[in-house]
């Protein structure tokens, strides 16, 4: 082979390498992209069974084809609290088995028949999948269409890749070379690194089994890239529990645990079977499947990762209670300014987001309610015993009103994202804004008290009575507001619209029956004053729930 050959075929591997990453990565956003109702449904299972936990792994592992993908997820859920670390760590044992159905697809595309070759009809699927994107009409059709694309250039990546290897297999040299490299170090270590690179141990696999069925390299060594492989896709977890909290590094820990440990076992095991018999672990597959290298080493991680997952699933907690050791407590990790429910981490997973940030605005929106109820509460009784508390809570409404919104912004320009969540976090800006408006005030009627105790005046009787009721109207708008917000309740929604009118008879009705308090010396003037700035401010509360109102009954609808 010419040198020029050779330079050819090394561009017809790079090139294949670089469409089966783009296929794959083509596949998962739309997979995603599709399968959002299906993720939510699928998570919103969580409880503390084990076998639960791992069937969730498995599945939202399967429906986005990244086993990375759903890692990095679940450690956005570990750093909001969401997740235990028994449920995290059985999720991630769920997504190493999930994973491997990428490797059987795969192995059954470079199977060939006699009367017809799978890779080539497969290939098909790339030009079958552009027409039927091309004349759908809905988004999930569309997107329907680049997933079977993405297939079919999955295989004309694999294709691209088997014919550059089977012409490098022909050199004697180059063959020989590669069954040097029988250091089991050196080939684990060579899996671990390059899927770190590329964020994919289910493309490194493919890689491996492509270069076993072209007799690139031997079964043996296919089984250590693999092993390795599984090793560095820890990596990914590892990077994003770097800016999380304990349990999320934990639960980084707790996948190379167990990846790395399999990894061990298989070695250990391997010697053994050699110490004693003229045997390995290649040989033994190679029985179990003859004749087909490459399903050789896809059986090989399906039948691996199953055992592993087997053997560890009853020593959940023990491996838990081992990453407490590894990585102890920090007593210095704040519980203010910091997201309840969302995480940098689950950007990955776009339709997981969109649910979370729901539940972290309706956690704001409690704050902001809570810190309400405070500033009523300090203001009819002229204390400020609690003003500790409500400086904490505007504390966190503010870190929530700034980065609450950058999360959104980088949410949004996530292209697989689909319409109807697009639409709402498009609402959700407006929302976040109301909310914070909700803290200001209620911070002013805060201010309002503190300026009644430097005059050592109080509320008269009826003044106190007309805010009570005024309070309870917002609390009952609130309740309303945020059925409206989290289930589009209809009734709820023409529930609010009386109750807000309620609210402004009755601060126009306080602002006359102050008028009158004043004209029988009933009240002071500077408690006047503050009165009728409280019932301003608490008039605009409620034209601020109203707007949430309004706003998100018309998204969901």
């Amino acid at each position: 082979m010419s040198q020029i050959e050779i330079i050819e075929h090394l561009l017809e591997l790079t090139a294949g390498i670089g469409v089966y990453l783009i296929a794959f990565k083509m596949i998962s956003s739309n997979l995603e992209a599709i399968s959002s109702d299906r993720l939510k449904k699928t998570f919103a299972k969580i409880s503390d069974s084990k076998i639960i936990g791992l069937c969730i792994g498995i599945v939202a592992t399967v429906l986005i084809q990244s086993s990375s993908a759903v890692t990095v997820m679940t450690i956005g859920f570990v750093n909001a609290g969401i997740l235990s670390l028994t449920q995290a760590a059985t999720i991630v044992f769920g997504g190493e088995i999930g994973t491997t159905v990428s490797g059987q697809i795969v192995a059954l595309g470079l199977f060939n028949a006699k009367t017809v070759n799978l890779n080539i009809l497969f290939s098909s699927f790339a030009g079958l999948g552009i027409v039927f994107s091309s004349i759908a009409k809905k988004d999930n059709l569309k997107k329907i269409g680049e997933i079977i694309s993405g297939f079919g250039l999955l295989f004309i990546g694999l294709g691209l890749m088997s014919s550059s290897m089977r012409s490098f297999a022909e050199l004697d040299s180059l063959k020989l070379f590669l069954s040097q490299l029988n250091n089991v170090v050196f080939l684990m270590a060579a899996g671990a690194i390059i899927t770190a690179i590329i964020h994919s141990s289910a493309a490194m696999t493919s890689i491996a089994i492509t270069m076993v069925a072209t007799g690139l390299i031997s079964l043996e060594q296919g089984i250590y890239i693999t092993l390795g492989a599984n090793v560095g896709t820890c990596f990914t977890g590892m990077m994003a529990a770097l800016s999380s909290n304990t349990n999320s590094k934990r639960t980084s820990v707790i996948q190379l645990i167990f990846n790395t440990g399999g990894a061990v076992l298989v070695l250990i095991i391997d010697i053994l079977i050699k110490a004693v018999s003229a045997n390995s672990v290649g040989i033994l597959f190679e029985r179990m499947f003859p004749g087909s290298p490459h399903f050789q080493l896809a059986m090989f991680h399906t039948i691996f990762n199953i055992v592993s997952v087997i053997i560890v699933l009853p020593l959940t907690d023990q491996l838990v209670s081992l990453s407490k050791k590894i990585i102890p407590d920090n007593v210095q990790e704040q519980e203010n300014e910091r997201f309840y429910f969302v995480d940098e981490n689950m950007l990955k997973t776009p339709a997981i987001a969109v649910s979370q940030v729901k539940k972290e605005i309706v956690n704001m929106a409690e704050i902001a309610i809570h810190n309400f109820n405070i500033s009523i509460s300090s203001f009819i009784s002229m204390n400020l015993d609690n003003i500790n508390a409500f400086a904490s809570n505007e504390k966190e409404l503010n870190y929530l009103n700034k980065s609450l919104v950058e999360f959104v912004v980088k949410l949004t320009s996530k292209k697989n994202i689909s319409k109807k969540d697009y639409l709402y976090l498009s609402s959700t800006y407006k929302t976040i804004a109301d909310i914070e408006r909700i803290g200001d005030y209620s911070e002013n009627i805060m201010e309002y008290t503190e300026n009644l105790l430097e005059f050592d005046e109080e509320l008269s009787e009826d003044a106190k009575n007309e805010i009570y009721e005024l309070t309870g109207l917002i609390n009952q708008l609130y309740d309303l507001t945020m059925d409206v917000y989290e289930n589009g309740n209809r009734l709820s929604f023409i529930k609010s619209m009386k109750v807000e009118d309620k609210i402004d008879y009755l601060t126009q009705l306080m602002a006359e029956n102050h008028i009158q308090r004043l004209s029988r010396n009933m009240c002071s003037a500077e408690v006047g004053a503050q009165f009728l700035k409280l019932t301003s401010d608490v008039e605009r509360i409620g034209d601020h729930l109203i707007n949430i109102n309004d706003k998100n009954y018309e998204v969901s609808h």
